[in-house]
């Protein structure tokens, strides 16, 4: 009877990974559709997530929580946060969530750094694929603009695979950081958001809709789900994000993204993916990998 309620928490927390990475790719479409600075957008949004992580924390009797490694979570959260909305500002969505999409390799480059974690040469050969399809985006990026959005939304990578180190990392809270990381997000974005203007029911509703959804209610479901689920697995169901973004932009924005850019996306997100299914592979079928 233990074994059946563990698997189905299993299944239903895998399901709230999935939902999560839904929820994160209607990202690029929103901040689109708003007409202000990326930092004001992302302080109002933060505004709606605080009142539903609040919710989450009040509800599940979470005793907020508050140290060094909590509050270095909370500025990962943020410059997540912050950095992605700037960069969907300044570069298309697909460039920034396909970038963004490196934090993988990020992590084992840090794990190497810091963790003094050696890199396989599966590691290495995913490292070298993916900083070669993200070439690919600088390359596109000379003809058509964007390049200071394409370095910001590589930087988004960084700050993001530092959220997914600091959850394993002792005495870490994943919901207070996010807790932390949101208000931190309020504080920088308040100057630049009343000074905006123009406060259309189209920009109102699509940061209701952000902070809720895409922020709020997506972190507390991904923060749940990785109890059970294996980082492995959460990143190959998050792999949805960077497909499903671009498209949502492309059929409601009627935005595109160059050649060289898509030939970069297929690079980073086959090189993704196809590390991740490698990984999860017995060790019997990946020795000396």
């Amino acid at each position: 009877m233990h074994d059946q309620n563990f698997l189905a928490e299993k299944r239903r927390n895998t399901l709230f990974v999935f939902l999560a990475a839904i929820l994160y790719s209607i990202g690029g479409l929103c901040i689109k559709l708003i007409p202000w600075n990326g930092m004001s957008i992302n302080g109002a949004r933060n505004m709606a997530a605080l009142l539903v992580v609040g919710g989450y924390l009040s509800l599940s009797r979470h005793r907020l929580r508050l140290n060094r490694w909590i509050l270095l979570g909370a500025v990962s959260v943020c410059g997540t946060n912050v950095l992605f909305s700037l960069a969907n500002k300044l570069t298309t969505a697909a460039n920034t969530i396909v970038l963004q999409f490196t934090a993988p390799i990020f992590v084992i480059l840090l794990a190497a750094i810091f963790w003094k974690k050696r890199p396989k040469r599966l590691d290495l050969a995913a490292c070298g694929l993916v900083l070669a399809g993200v070439a690919c985006f600088f390359i596109d990026s000379l003809e058509m603009g964007g390049a200071l959005g394409n370095f910001l939304a590589l930087l988004s990578g960084l700050t993001y695979a530092g959220v997914f180190l600091l959850n394993d990392l002792p005495d870490a809270d994943p919901i207070s950081s996010v807790f932390w990381g949101d208000t931190i997000s309020v504080v920088l974005g308040l100057p630049f958001l009343i000074q905006e203007t123009a406060f259309t029911p189209a920009a109102i509703t699509s940061v209701l809709i952000l902070g809720i959804f895409q922020v709020g209610l997506a972190y507390v479901l991904m923060c749940i789900g990785l109890r059970t689920t294996p980082a492995v697995t959460a990143s190959l169901i998050s792999g949805i994000e960077p497909v499903l973004n671009p498209i949502l932009v492309a059929l409601f924005y009627g935005e595109r993204i160059g050649r060289m850019a898509l030939a970069g996306a297929a690079v980073v997100v086959v090189s993704v993916v196809g590390y991740n299914v490698l990984r999860a592979l017995p060790e019997t079928h990946t020795k000396g990998l």
